[in-house]
């Protein structure tokens, strides 16, 4: 990937959420240097839809009670019913050339018709190889899956690239090959899904959460030391939206660490790739991701015996005898071809789809500059960020109203937004099985704040000028 540059508007004052008590950080829109050069923004009157693309397969759904989204994941408001959108190119947006209203002083309309969140971009390449693959008679794990890891391998700039069911299964298979286990603990972050969490408890170990920084909500690595016991077995941090996380003070350790960069494929973090850096790091194919099979994962290292084990544990346990011997318990954690053949179509994408979201974020970042109480986590600009999602932080007090206020009003203006994420810990079993668990002040309160916006290389440039439109006239409502 070519190296990153800051967007356009990158002189202008972007308001990035920081910790009161420290400097805030530089923002940069870490995509392409090819699209955001100085002057290589698109003028509005020329912006387009992107690619050819569609938004299937998990198009925004809503519940009457406003609490389930694109599949299952976005909390998306009062339903509403729109046709969905057919696999193909996208039909352009009907007010493209319009004048933004932080560039002119108007407010276009509402939308007609709902805005996903993170639609997937899925083209005929994607079912072209899914077609030859099925013609192929390889359905489950074969030569696609084979082909996906070597060139994801060389990609990540790692020995090893496993293709297992999914990241969720590349975390607790990572620490099951690392040897954690019942009595054990692993250090990780609150703000998180679910499953880091979960598959530490699944190898019988116990989550030991962190606070985070306040500036991009990753694990605060000035905190961990005090939480390493003998009991301490790996250390599990988490690339929030694409941020990597700061990972030398957590290696310096000497603890084995298993990075969850589900959102950071493309990260590099000081130069370097994320995925060559920890001892084990976990990508997810899921299908809101930048690498988007449906469902998959990776586990990269170049640790032979982590893979090995891996390797041996994503499907059953077999001897070196038989066929049908096992010498041990084992999953069924396998990546099938055509899931594969769709994330090797994806990756010839990559770089395309990273420039697209680049140009998002610069919009975003020159659309919501100023308006008060609301401000995109912080992005270090010593690192290349993965642009996986674009996190805003809405602070009551100066907004006028707080962020489940927010994204009911976007809801209504047909504007799909999601929450990333609740403090894992506070959730129900959670709280329940570790009653004593600490108070986590920073995560507790960013929990309450964070919201994030539609983003996708399967959205046209004129969707998120559309949202940066609602989330402006929402402002202005709550703050009059």
């Amino acid at each position: 990937m070519r190296s990153r540059s800051p967007p356009r508007s990158a002189s202008r004052a972007i308001r990035c959420w920081t910790h009161p008590t420290r400097a805030p950080r530089a923002p940069v829109a870490s995509g392409s240097s090819s699209l955001l050069r100085a002057g290589s923004l698109p003028s509005r009157a020329s912006r387009r839809p992107s690619e050819a693309t569609a938004s299937a397969g998990c198009a925004s759904t809503a519940s009457p009670a406003g609490r389930s989204g694109r599949c299952g994941e976005a909390p998306i408001g009062p339903e509403r019913s729109s046709p969905p959108e057919p696999i193909g190119r996208r039909p352009s947006r009907r007010r493209t050339g319009r004048p933004t209203p932080y560039a002119s002083g108007s407010m276009r309309p509402p939308r007609e018709t709902r805005l996903g969140f993170q639609p997937p971009a899925i083209g005929e390449e994607e079912i072209a190889a899914v077609v030859d693959t099925l013609r192929s008679g390889w359905l489950t794990t074969g030569p696609k899956a084979a082909l996906l890891e070597k060139r994801l391998a060389a990609y990540l700039e790692v020995e090893h690239a496993v293709a297992v069911a999914s990241g969720t299964a590349a975390l607790h298979l990572s620490l099951l090959a690392l040897g954690v286990g019942p009595g054990d603990e692993v250090i990780t972050s609150p703000i998180t899904w679910p499953a880091t969490a979960n598959v530490i408890e699944h190898c019988g170990a116990r989550p030991v959460f962190c606070d985070v920084r306040a500036g991009d909500l990753n694990i605060d690595p000035e905190l961990v030391p005090a939480l390493v016991t003998e009991r301490t077995r790996a250390i599990m941090p988490v690339d929030l939206a694409g941020q990597p996380v700061d990972l030398d003070p957590l290696l310096a350790l000497g603890l084995p660490v298993v990075e969850d960069a589900a959102h950071a494929l493309e990260s590099r973090y000081r130069g370097r790739k994320v995925g060559a850096i920890a001892d084990v790091t976990c990508f997810s194919l899921y299908a809101t991701k930048n690498l988007a099979a449906g469902e998959g994962g990776i586990v990269a290292t170049s640790r032979d015996d982590v893979a090995r084990a891996v390797r041996t544990m994503r499907l059953t346990r077999r001897g070196d005898g038989s066929l049908y011997d096992q010498t041990a318990p084992g999953f069924k954690a396998n990546l099938p071809d055509v899931l594969a053949a769709i994330a090797l179509a994806q990756l010839e994408k990559l770089e395309r789809h990273a420039e697209i979201r680049a140009r998002q974020f610069a919009l975003y970042d020159e659309g919501l500059a100023g308006l008060a109480g609301i401000a995109p986590l912080a992005r270090d600009p010593r690192d290349a960020h993965a642009l996986h999602l674009y996190v805003v932080r809405i602070e009551a007090a100066a907004a006028g109203a707080d962020r489940d206020a927010y994204q009911r009003a976007l809801a209504g203006e047909l504007v799909s937004t999601s929450i990333h994420f609740l403090p894992v810990h506070r959730l129900t079993w959670f709280r329940e099985r570790y009653p004593e668990q600490p108070a986590l002040p920073v995560a507790e309160r960013a929990g309450g704040e964070v919201l994030s916006l539609p983003i996708s290389p399967a959205h046209a440039d004129d969707d998120i000028l559309d949202a940066i439109d609602a989330v402006r006239r929402v402002h202005a409502r709550f703050t009059r």
